[in-house]
């Protein structure tokens, strides 16, 4: 169980697998979130693929925030991340992407890869704050205004980086 801050009181954060149940709360938090939010069939035929997963954070049975991730062969790409609007700032967001970062490995999947909305600055900051770069643009990405992504990108250090780095 993790902690974060919510004013200024410790919060006791659970991070588990997404359930049928926690729907209706993932879907207020979507709707919340984005202008053009996921709808409940996206959830679900996403989630239906034995590829995808679905994790959320919640504290005392309210759920906080989710994430939806695939996993590649060498790669774990964010579909969907939100925290709720009155929980935001409190670390839960850092807290599910770090989740994600520790499952990485060297052997098989070392890098996590996502899109974001080239209005989204806060978004952006708190990606580059966890260590993501931004890879490439992808023109037009978003069908409902034509906007651009960035692809941004954390990659697990090589071993030879990680032994560089400790000799420094």
């Amino acid at each position: 169980m993790a902690r974060a801050i919510l004013r200024g009181q410790p919060l006791a954060i659970q991070v588990r697998w997404m359930i049928k149940r926690d729907m209706p709360e993932v879907l207020a938090i979507e709707q919340a979130s984005f202008d053009n939010p996921w709808s409940e069939e996206d959830f679900l035929n996403a989630l239906r693929q034995r590829n995808c997963i679905g994790m959320v954070a919640e504290t005392h049975d309210q759920l906080l925030g989710f994430i939806v991730y695939e996993l590649q062969k060498s790669q774990m790409v964010v579909l969907n991340l939100a925290v709720h609007p009155q929980f935001r700032r409190q670390g839960i967001g850092r807290l599910m992407m770090e989740r994600l970062i520790s499952k990485l490995s060297q052997q098989r999947r070392n890098k996590i890869t996502l899109q974001v909305r080239e209005s989204n600055l806060p978004a952006q900051l708190f990606f580059k704050a966890l260590g993501f770069q931004a890879i490439r643009v992808l023109r037009g990405y978003y069908s409902d205004t034509g906007e651009d992504a960035y692809v941004m990108q954390y990659r697990l250090p090589d071993l030879a980086e990680q032994s560089r780095a400790l000799a420094a």
